[in-house]
């Protein structure tokens, strides 16, 4: 399936959800791409999870932000990837840097950079650990075992959409 039709399925499945979050934050080791980029040349051509690209044009054409948390050691070839990929420009915030934080401290920087609150985010991730962490932060968040794909992206919709219904009910109450 080609980046075109992905990104048609993925706005298809997105009009079927009344809430949406309003930023989805990425890892970039084995979540969107499937390799780690400090066992990589910058000089190297990358490449994405065959579904990434289209799910990330998606977001983007429906109004939803998109964000980068990574705990990479070599945020350098990181960025060049994003770069080499044609998807740098797409992300309002990339906060690439090694961590014994489990992405706390990435998720504080994207919530001061970008002002929305995480209970508004949707985060996929491969670690359990950074999963369980930043979850504990109020952030909907879906473990990913062979990258981001339209499976993960309804999954992740749908908890979503069930998380937001929860927590509209708490306040009615």
């Amino acid at each position: 399936m080609g980046d075109e039709r992905v990104k048609e399925a993925a706005l298809e499945m997105m009009g079927l959800f009344q809430v949406l979050p309003r930023l989805v934050v990425f890892d970039l080791d084995y979540t969107l791409w499937p390799f780690y980029c400090e066992c990589r040349s910058k000089r190297e051509m990358p490449s994405l999870y065959p579904h990434a690209k289209g799910i990330l044009s998606a977001l983007k054409e429906k109004g939803v932000d998109v964000a980068v948390a990574s705990r990479s050691p070599t945020a350098d070839i990181a960025k060049r990837f994003l770069t080499k990929l044609g998807v740098q420009s797409m992300f309002v915030a990339q906060e690439i840097f090694s961590s014994y934080t489990h992405k706390t401290e990435h998720f504080q920087r994207i919530q001061w950079r970008t002002r929305i609150p995480f209970t508004s985010m949707l985060f996929f991730d491969d670690e359990d650990r950074n999963i369980q962490t930043v979850q504990n932060m109020g952030v909907t968040s879906i473990l990913v075992n062979d990258g981001v794909n339209l499976g993960a992206l309804q999954e992740g919709l749908t908890k979503f959409a069930q998380n937001s219904g929860a927590s509209e009910k708490n306040k009615q109450k």
